[in-house]
């Protein structure tokens, strides 16, 4: 008998915890951590719309529930991103 692959890999990217001080998205292996001081969009949202997330290409993340897209150079680096236009 030998056991073959089916389907997807479906483990690839997923919210592994959501704290009173934010997000972690595990994705590829590696953790990331989301602020809600750096990442407002999730704060006070339901927990099955932080759930949904898909990544559309490699290291790009997108929340369809909440029309937010972020890579994973932005939650790396919050700073290099503000959150307002000059």
């Amino acid at each position: 008998m030998s056991l073959a692959t089916h389907g997807k890999n479906t483990s690839e990217i997923e919210v592994t915890n959501i704290s009173a001080f934010g997000v972690w998205l595990l994705a590829h292996g590696r953790e990331h951590f989301m602020s809600y001081d750096d990442f407002p969009w999730f704060k006070d949202q339901p927990v099955r719309k932080i759930l949904n997330v898909e990544e559309v290409s490699p290291g790009h993340f997108y929340w369809p529930d909440l029309d937010v897209d972020l890579t994973e150079e932005i939650i790396e680096n919050p700073g290099r991103f503000p959150l307002e236009s000059r």
